[in-house]
């Protein structure tokens, strides 16, 4: 069974990779490993080590601290919910509130796919497109 940290890692991994338009093999070239590898620790079924996830980071142009972002994992086994998911709730996580990101919002390659488009736009067409996404989201 993979450690909560283990897999928000791996997910972590996923979606900078994705984000950045890279293949698990381009990726695992520019590090020195087999793709297979890149694949375990994706899914969480291989843990990465401190030295691989600074290598990895560097080939993802992100800080380390990127893998660990929006984790908040219990440390004295008294939150399970925290435990069994890697997160833990905090009070203002209201997906109501026009603030809230569900935490897994880049797991979707289609979100992927539209903020790689809208970051290749030039300004004006960025700012249509996000009044339009606020008109049809209703705000």
């Amino acid at each position: 069974m993979a450690h909560p940290v283990d897999l928000h890692v791996g997910q972590r991994l996923r979606q900078r990779r994705c984000l950045l338009g890279m293949t698990q093999q381009r990726l695992a070239s520019s590090v020195g490993i087999k793709f297979q590898q890149i694949q375990k620790y994706e899914s969480g079924a291989n843990r990465v080590s401190a030295s691989r996830l600074w290598t990895l980071a560097e080939a993802l142009g992100c800080p380390v601290s990127y893998f660990f972002d929006d984790m908040n994992v219990a440390t004295n086994g008294s939150d399970t919910t925290a435990m069994a998911n890697g997160f833990a709730e905090t009070p203002t996580a209201n997906p109501l509130d026009e603030a809230y990101i569900a935490p897994d919002v880049f797991s979707d390659k289609e979100t992927i796919d539209l903020v790689r488009a809208y970051h290749m736009m030039n300004e004006a067409p960025k700012r249509k497109l996000l009044d339009l996404a606020k008109t049809l989201a209703g705000d």
